[in-house]
């Protein structure tokens, strides 16, 4: 017999799968999205004594798990893509932005953005999740995550109307 709170994460686990697998595909590889989104089941399991009582909590805390297993899978590419670059004396190119045409300018604008403004947009507009939320997750302050999204949101804005290059904070 499970306990209320394996019962409360697996509720939990059913209701956020569909956004954490969607998560996934918008930053990596469609077909990787699912192991990724395995992988942070299995996290969240191992951990089920840490998950906070009240559903929101347990939904960022599922997001916190999922940016975990994504930055442990980006440092896993790099590695293998450091590997390849030797064994070949080349660096291969490769998108990195898979999927559908639909949006591709706003993706690639924002794929172009520094990574602590990148993430905060990414996770408010594609997750759905308040600035608040998503500071936490990316574990800042809110106001930090305020003025990171604040000047990311501008340089996304300009670059989608002049087409520029969006690099540098």
């Amino acid at each position: 017999m499970s306990s209320r709170r394996e019962q409360a994460l697996t509720a939990a686990i059913v209701r956020a799968s569909p956004a954490l697998l969607g998560y996934f595909q918008r930053r990596i590889a469609v077909d990787d999205a699912p192991d990724l989104l395995g992988e942070t089941m299995v996290t969240a399991w191992r951990r089920v004594g840490d998950a906070p009582s009240r559903p929101e909590e347990v939904r960022m805390w599922l997001f916190g798990i999922a940016r975990g297993v994504l930055l442990n899978y980006g440092r896993g590419e790099r590695r293998r893509w450091a590997l390849i670059d030797r064994l070949r004396g080349a660096v291969p190119t490769r998108d990195s932005h898979a999927g559908a045409d639909d949006g591709i300018e706003a993706r690639d604008a924002i794929a172009r953005l520094p990574a602590e403004g990148r993430e905060l947009i990414e996770l408010v507009y594609w997750e759905g999740l308040t600035l608040a939320q998503a500071a936490a997750i990316v574990g800042i302050p809110a106001s930090t995550a305020r003025s990171r999204y604040a000047k990311a949101k501008e340089r996304l804005k300009d670059a989608l109307l002049a087409g520029e290059p969006t690099r540098g904070f």
